[in-house]
Formats: C-alpha cells, structure tokens, sequence
C-alpha cells in the first residue's frame, strides 16, 4: 500500500472562508441546489438494467451533474451507476462496496467528495425563507424559573 500523499478522508477539510488562500489553494464552484434540469445524456455502456436506468436518471438531476457535464464524465458515472447496482445484489463482494465509495468520492456525491473537489450546494430560495415567528414572546429561561415560599421551585 503506498504511503503519504493527499486522500479524500485525511487531513483537515478545506475551509471555504479561510483567509490564506495560499494553504487553501482554489476557488469552490458554488452548484445551485435545484439541480440538473435537462434530459439525463445517453447510457455510454452497452445494455442498461432497469436499475440502472432509474439510477442514471436520478443522478443526471443532481446539482454534482452540472460538473460531470462540464467535464465530459458520462463515461464515470456510467460505470459508478453499474458497480452501485452490482453492490446491491446479495452477497456482492465487500471490496465492491469500497470501489463504490471511492468513485461515490470522487464524483462528489458525498461530503468528503464534494470537500476535495471544492464544490459547494448552495440552497434554493425557498429553502432559504424566513419561518414563522411563534405568537407569543420568548422568555429567557432565567424568566421561567420561580422560587416559591418554602423553597420550593417550580
């Protein structure tokens, strides 16, 4: 196994707000959090289980899809969609599942993924909105306490 290097899992995350930009190196790509709206590009590999196509499908609506877009990655995607659906069956091999993983990382599907390829969702609108502020004032919790004769709190 060789040693050193950069991994997905090691080191401290990057942190988008940092101010030295020379240790953190790189802008982030904000995506925006609706997503992909076009059609789902063609299936790349030869024949295509019904698995498969309801996984290309949902993927290709992702916001991670506009980059996979922008930088040609149907092939990867492709071939992630089709180890995941062989991971699925019974008694797959363990080692598929950390395959899985390592390419589920490496096309930012998850939060150590979307960390080293510097991508960050951002919310929509309406995940955004103010909520609704409750009718009666908040009392402080100092306010709710009373000391009763005898001692007693309630």
């Amino acid at each position: 196994m060789p040693s050193g290097g950069a991994r997905t899992r090691s080191g401290p995350a990057p942190d988008p707000t940092a101010l030295r930009r020379e240790r953190d190196a790189g802008e982030w790509t904000e995506l925006p959090g609706i997503g992909r709206l076009t059609e789902a590009p063609e299936w790349p590999l030869a024949g295509q289980s019904l698995r498969e196509r309801e996984l290309w499908a949902r993927l290709w609506c992702m916001p991670q899809a506009l980059m996979w877009e922008r930088f040609g990655q149907e092939l990867e995607v492709a071939l992630y969609v089709r180890q995941l659906e062989r991971f699925e069956q019974p008694r797959s091999a363990i080692l598929l599942g950390t395959l899985v993983r390592q390419m589920a990382d490496s096309l930012g599907l998850t939060t150590p993924g979307l960390r080293a390829n510097r991508w960050k969702i951002m919310r929509d609108e309406a995940d955004t909105a103010p909520t609704a502020q409750p009718d009666t004032p908040r009392r402080s919790s100092r306010n709710r306490l009373k000391v009763l004769q005898g001692g007693d709190s309630a």
